[in-house]
């Protein structure tokens, strides 16, 4: 697999400066974010069908996972070094991070899973489909608790601190399920259909609807209060851990980030017009991640405001020693993923030292696709431009490189003579 290479020429700046860089590596739009506890890495699913464990540290792209057939929905921290991933294909599927395939394959939902939960003493993973259920799934094993109840797509679940799950859907119904069963849920039948939840401190349960509108309830049902954040549907929801903040993220509309104990606005994180997809906060409630449709995900420092990463100095840039090279900026986007430096071995993509004259599938320790080890194909040159040209899922269909392509023949030229003197084999 070679470089994710991104259709613009953005500014990847990665290094010293933690939690400031922008990741790109998804050729889709981003549609979920989770972040680890001691806020050292991110989970990201896409439509791209990929999911893409991060350093927050760096910015490096430490791990593309191509498993689900369509776009990945959801993702979640689980305990003990593990997430979860589910997608349109309707399967949940269970990673140790630092490993190429899932632990365990969670099967039975008939359609596509849209989000996932994690219970409060992490013992059990909530998923909600639309195929109308809600399924809690044990992590220690066993058959899933199965929740029937809506009547349309059920979109999102969120777990108070009990273990009392609500879910909520497209027919406008919250549900709140005992964790007995044999008791009956509690229900509450909002005015809008819902897209999004999140829980906070106290129990509060945050409804993000179509109709623009956050609304707050109690463990009860009951609505405490509500904003009209904006006059389209949201679609992205968070609360920082500590419960100070409320992120709220609509059809492309910058991102509302508001007190979530008043309900009431603290600042605009303006996006430019790009519709953001996913949102979530760093463990320590100081750094707002954000998930847009142009593919990217972005940070943002809570407290004042400031995008992250605009501005890093270029001591931090890891092509500044390829800054008198022209052709050096057709490879830039690649270095979150590839090094060219035999010493600092593979990232997310295998090293590109030495890749001409190289067969597809090589570079000893690296995971492949399986469909790569099936292919007959040498780097060279011809074959690079080629793969640029038609797109990787034409020219290596089952690779877990995002689809990119390099239109214009000049560009793939200079990244070209970048990689013949840089990768070169002494």
């Amino acid at each position: 697999m070679l470089g994710i290479l991104l259709r613009t020429a953005a500014l990847l700046l990665l290094g010293a400066a933690a939690h400031g860089a922008e990741l790109h590596g998804h050729g889709g739009p981003v549609r979920s974010i989770a972040v680890t506890a001691d806020a050292e890495m991110a989970i990201t699913g896409s439509f791209d069908a990929r999911a893409i464990v991060w350093s927050l540290e760096t910015g490096e792209a430490r791990e593309v996972l191509l498993f689900h057939d369509g776009q990945v929905n959801a993702v979640a921290v689980l305990p003990s070094g593990r997430f979860a991933t589910a997608g349109a294909d309707g399967r949940v599927a269970i990673w140790k991070i630092g490993q190429g395939a899932p632990e365990r394959i969670l099967v039975g939902h008939t359609g596509p899973v849209v989000a996932l939960a994690v219970s409060p003493d992490g013992s059990m993973l909530a998923s909600a489909s639309w195929d109308t259920s809600i399924r809690i799934w044990p992590l220690s094993g066993g058959e899933p608790r199965i929740l029937e109840g809506h009547d349309g797509n059920v979109n999102a679940v969120a777990f108070l601190s009990d273990g009392t799950l609500a879910s909520a859907g497209y027919d406008a119904n919250v549900i709140f399920w005992a964790r007995e069963t044999g008791t009956e849920p509690i229900r509450v039948v909002l005015p809008t259909p819902i897209n999004t939840l999140v829980t906070a401190f106290g129990d509060r349960l945050f409804v993000g609807g179509a109709d623009g509108k956050v609304r707050v309830l109690d463990r009860s049902g009951a609505i405490q209060s509500e904003l009209q954040v904006s006059r389209k549907p949201l679609i992205a929801l968070a609360a920082s851990t500590d419960g100070r903040y409320l992120a709220a993220a609509g059809i492309n509309d910058a991102i509302l980030l508001l007190d979530a104990e008043k309900l009431t606005p603290v600042r605009n994180l303006e996006t430019s017009g790009t519709p953001i997809w996913s949102l979530a906060f760093a463990t320590d409630g100081k750094t707002l991640l954000a998930g847009g449709a142009d593919h990217v995900v972005r940070e943002w420092n809570v407290e004042t405001g400031e995008h992250l990463g605009a501005d890093v100095g270029s001591q931090t840039d890891p092509m500044a020693e390829f800054e008198d090279d022209p052709d050096a900026e057709a490879f830039r986007a690649c270095v979150a993923c590839h090094t060219l430096d035999p010493k600092d071995g593979n990232r997310a993509g295998p090293t590109l030292h030495g890749i001409f004259g190289r067969r597809i599938a090589s570079v000893p320790g690296y995971r492949y696709s399986p469909a790569f080890s099936r292919m007959d194909i040498v780097w060279t040159p011809e074959t690079v431009s080629k793969l640029f040209e038609l797109g990787p899922n034409t020219y290596t269909p089952g690779t877990k490189m995002p689809e990119q392509t390099i239109g214009n023949a000049q560009d793939r030229a200079a990244l070209i003579r970048f990689l013949q003197r840089e990768t070169r084999v002494d």
